[in-house]
């Protein structure tokens, strides 16, 4: 096939998202595929709108030779009247892929009213969409009703190098110390931080040790207002920024917790989620988005209320009180990312239902 992948900044951004674009350009690549990959600048939203009009991006878009072009639903604000002017001048069908609905995130209602319709006139505008989870197509067929070609194809959780056997994992649950916590989240408020710090600063302080992985430069403001929460709250003894990780660390300091805390607001899958269940780690997540299809509550993790702060905290002094709770919600977890599908899986799933466009 050739196919084209229409997506903002570029395939190396860090972010769940943009690491499942790349794992299925890899995966269509070793298939002998040909993939055009065509990045536009990532701008304010308002800003994206106005692409819309300028006539260079479709002029190149209706010059090429795809059978089928992807586009990151990230891009929506750019392509939703576009799309339409392409639509009546190419042959090949698009087909959006899908991690979360900008307009599912919590934020005043007039604005996700906006977002609602922006992101409901483009998903009009497609053939067809890649969703992360079954969540992620429930809210895509909320806006635009069912009847368009899906494909479900969650992410993987088996990139990360390593392996831990259960006895390794049950031996480190039950070891004597801190609880050893780990937050792997790019720094912006969806994510939590602020209230997962908030749950911690409330718990003894030589209970538990928190390191925090995960991109400082994406919103500088709110890195400086966790800055000063941890000085406010008298933690940062407690707590480790370490900035941007690449894979390999990551897969070291995985299994040097005990436990994954990351309560965001909402999230279309949560891949990280996945990877640290891998090696058995329980998760803390906010209930909120597709992360249901991942973490079952009281069983290999917990799902708390997006915000809340003192149900963060109970979940958190349960399993430091409780090690033999930690022991079988970590079995639990590494069991759990066992039985799920690998990326290779998920990626021929995606590629299979592409094909079924020709």
């Amino acid at each position: 096939m050739r196919l084209g992948l229409l997506l903002y900044g570029g395939l190396n951004l860090v972010s769940g998202g943009f690491l499942y674009d790349r794992r299925l350009v890899r995966h269509f690549v070793s298939r002998g595929d040909e993939v055009e990959v065509i990045s536009i600048p990532w701008r304010a939203y308002g800003r994206g709108l106005l692409d819309n009009l300028l006539p260079d991006l479709g002029e190149r878009l209706r010059r090429a030779h795809f059978e089928v072009l992807l586009q990151d639903e990230l891009a929506h604000p750019s392509l939703f009247l576009l799309n339409r002017w392409l639509r009546r001048r190419v042959s090949y069908p698009l087909v959006a892929i899908v991690h979360h609905l900008r307009s599912c995130e919590a934020r005043a209602p007039w604005q996700n009213r906006l977002y609602r319709w922006v992101e409901g006139s483009y998903l009009a505008s497609v053939d067809g969409f890649i969703c992360n989870s079954q969540t992620t197509r429930a809210e895509v067929e909320s806006l635009v009703g069912a009847g368009r070609p899906v494909v479900v194809a969650p992410p993987g959780g088996d990139r990360l190098p390593g392996k831990f056997s259960a006895a390794q994992i049950a031996a480190k649950a039950l070891a004597p110390g801190p609880l050893k916590i780990i937050a792997v989240a790019n720094l912006i408020p969806r994510k939590g931080i602020h209230t997962l710090i908030t749950a911690l600063a409330s718990l003894p302080h030589h209970h538990w040790q928190l390191t925090v992985a995960g991109s400082l430069d994406l919103d500088s403001r709110y890195v400086a207002s966790l800055r000063r929460q941890v000085e406010q709250e008298k933690v940062s003894h407690r707590i480790t920024w370490l900035g941007s990780v690449s894979d390999q660390e990551l897969a070291v300091l995985l299994p040097q917790h005990h436990l994954l805390a990351v309560p965001s607001f909402y999230e279309g899958f949560g891949i990280v989620y996945l990877e640290a269940m891998r090696f058995g780690l329980p998760v803390i997540a906010g209930a909120a988005g597709g992360v249901r299809e991942i973490v079952r509550h009281g069983v290999d993790g917990f799902l708390t209320p997006p915000g809340d702060p003192v149900v963060l905290s109970r979940r958190l002094a349960s399993l430091m009180q409780d090690r033999d709770l930690l022991r079988r919600l970590s079995l639990a977890a590494l069991a759990r990312a066992a039985s799920h599908p690998t990326w290779e899986a998920s990626a021929a799933q995606v590629r299979e239902f592409l094909c079924g466009f020709n």
